[in-house]
């Protein structure tokens, strides 16, 4: 198990930009795949990106393709999210999560271990 914990939620403007960060508990968190979900208010959680613990391999969401950039920082044992050219349809709770050997998986049942989330707001 590990713990995460998020950071550099806000509000922000149409068309903004946000970075968030996920920093992890354990320096074991290098050999986890790790991934972003939200969950918008009435909606169901949905999958945003995904990098796998190697950094090499990474997916996304096509509704932030081109838009999200999701890294990861071995040294800090921290994964980030880079939200360029924000909606007010981005507006959601923003979790990080990770695991072993789920492949950069879309799926949130794969994953075991979330952070608390950290809002985004992005006013019109």
């Amino acid at each position: 198990q590990v713990q995460l914990k998020e950071s550099g939620g806000g509000l922000v403007q149409a068309g903004g930009s946000l970075r968030l960060g996920c920093a992890a508990s354990e320096r074991s968190f290098s050999s986890y795949d790790a991934a972003w979900f939200r969950q918008a208010p009435g909606k169901e959680r949905e999958f945003v990106a995904a990098i796998r613990w190697t950094g090499g391999d990474t997916a996304y969401a096509d509704s932030v393709k081109g838009r999200f950039t999701i890294s990861r920082d071995y040294g800090k044992d921290t994964v980030y999210l880079q939200m360029n050219s924000l909606k007010p349809e981005d507006t959601a709770v923003y979790y990080c999560v990770a695991e072993r050997g789920v492949m950069g998986s879309s799926w949130p049942l794969k994953y075991d271990n979330w952070g608390q989330g950290t809002q985004v707001t992005v006013s019109s």
